[in-house]
């Protein structure tokens, strides 16, 4: 005797659309997909300003308040409430150059 069994596998397609007015969602792009039942997952794109008020200072505060982490392990307790940010330009193969260089008296 022989039994079929049927599986079902999900297929992903990245598709543009919008929300209008009313909250109903408008596809913009053709979906070439069969007929037949989906699911929807929607990422919605959203703008970061970064005209703040506020001067570096006050920022890193605010930084260090909101990214608190906490840790169960007492040795680590407030082990990221003193560190400050990697700088933008920061260059890791050159950090790296000059550890070595420090350790091996270059």
């Amino acid at each position: 005797m022989q039994t079929q069994t049927n599986r079902q596998t999900l297929q992903a397609k990245k598709i543009k659309g919008m929300i209008d007015q009313s909250g109903k969602l408008i596809i913009t792009d053709d979906l070439n997909l069969k007929p037949g039942e989906v699911e929807v997952i929607i990422l919605q794109t959203q703008t970061i300003s970064n005209d703040c008020k506020t001067s570096p200072d006050e920022q890193r505060e605010e930084t260090k308040k909101s990214k608190s982490f906490p840790s169960k392990v007492k040795a680590f307790q407030g082990l990221f409430e003193n560190t400050k940010p990697v700088p933008p330009d920061f260059d890791e193969d050159q950090a790296k150059w000059e550890a070595l260089k420090e350790k091996h008296n270059l």
